[in-house]
């Protein structure tokens, strides 16, 4: 099965000027975990529900004023929307994500491809990728 037919499509924003308030509020309304952070029609990161409660809330910044610029990852792993699964779940393996971002192969954003969404697909290779990035202690 191809990234294109599990990955997420509808595509939310925020700006590098974005609050992370605003952010965590717009993950919340969105059911996501993790937006892309646009300039000028770029991307230029990805900020997580966990670089808001790692980067933000633990480190004691206030949320209200930070900019999502303050605590977004600049770099962030993608991979193509054609890309079979099993190569996807690899990367995310051997990258440490739970999540990448979906390109096609003019270089545009088209999607988000998550454990989640893995999970739709086979719920072994979302297994695997949960116990590569986060392996719980026994």
């Amino acid at each position: 099965m191809l990234v294109r037919e599990v990955m997420s499509t509808h595509l939310e924003t925020v700006t590098p000027t974005t609050t992370v308030q605003d952010c965590a509020k717009k993950m919340s309304q969105l059911g996501v975990g993790e937006l892309p952070v646009w300039q000028n029609g770029q991307p230029v990161g990805v900020i997580t529900d966990r670089d808001i409660c790692c980067r933000a809330v633990g480190a004691g910044k206030n949320p209200a004023n930070t900019p999502v610029r303050a605590i977004m990852t600049s770099v962030f792993t993608s991979c193509f929307e054609d890309q079979d699964c099993k190569d996807a779940a690899r990367l995310m393996k051997d990258k440490g994500v739970r999540r990448l971002t979906v390109i096609d192969r003019k270089q545009a954003m088209v999607g988000v491809l998550s454990v989640d969404d893995l999970a739709r697909y086979s719920h072994d290779l979302a297994g695997e990728v949960l116990e590569a990035v986060a392996p719980w202690p026994h």
